[in-house]
């Protein structure tokens, strides 16, 4: 069964640190990029960050410099590192597996885990 779970969400003050986790039940090695969207209450859902199997980043405008993505091909894991974090970075947070990058191809998600900021 193809799954992604998630963990490492919860109520953090503002400026304060988190770290999630992705763990894959299928290997990564071959996925062409691991992502972590986030949606807000009444919000779209976004592309916070993302990394290719060629090992590039991306992310978006308001995570750069306080976000990382890292992802453990072996351990097929994807981490997000959070740091000075703000209260508009309040979300569900969902993995994301983007087999090829095409984007009509199926992709794979997580059940996503609530990540709050407020002191």
């Amino acid at each position: 069964q193809v799954q992604l779970v998630e963990s490492g969400g919860g109520l953090v003050q503002p400026g304060g640190s988190l770290r999630l986790s992705c763990a894959a039940s299928f290997s990564i090695y071959n996925i062409y990029a691991m992502n972590w969207y986030r949606q807000a209450p009444g919000k779209q859902r976004e592309l916070v960050a993302s990394m290719t199997n060629g090992g590039i980043r991306r992310y978006v405008d308001s995570a750069q410099g306080r976000f990382t993505i890292s992802r453990d091909n072996a351990k097929n894991t994807v981490n997000l590192q959070m740091s000075r974090l703000k209260p508009e970075d309040t979300a569900v947070y969902y993995c994301n597996a983007d087999p090829t990058g095409l984007p009509t191809a199926r992709q794979y998600w997580g059940q996503g885990t609530q990540v709050t900021v407020s002191s």
